[in-house]
């Protein structure tokens, strides 16, 4: 059963900084796009930020520069570096495969960001 358990969520100030973690079983993830996903109130989940397994990385026109996509295959585990936060950076956070993959969706983890 593949689980994927998001953590490092928290409140911080705006111009603050905060990494995420993803990790996951499985053996899919060695050999998978990894990204990170956020849903803020009111609005669709988007993609952030995505990784293929050969170390390939984009993002999201907001976070380009801010934000960064890493991973560890030995751990099966993903990373997002966030920097420079903004209010707007409000939401939770989730890890999927990129395209996402409905099952694989976790709890995600919070993040908040005051200005």
């Amino acid at each position: 059963q593949v689980q994927l358990v998001e953590s490092g969520g928290g409140l911080v100030q705006a111009g603050g900084s905060l990494r995420l973690s993803c990790a996951a079983s499985g053996s899919f993830f060695s050999i998978s796009r990894m990204g990170w996903y956020r849903r803020a109130i009111g609005k669709q989940r988007e993609l952030v930020a995505g990784m293929t397994s050969g170390g390939i990385t984009n993002y999201a026109d907001s976070v380009k520069g801010r934000f960064t996509i890493s991973r560890d295959n030995g751990k099966n585990t993903v990373y997002l570096q966030m920097n420079r936060l903004k209010p707007e950076d409000t939401a939770v956070y989730y890890c999927n495969k990129v395209p996402a993959y409905g099952a694989y969706w976790g709890q995600g983890t919070q993040v908040t960001v005051s200005s």
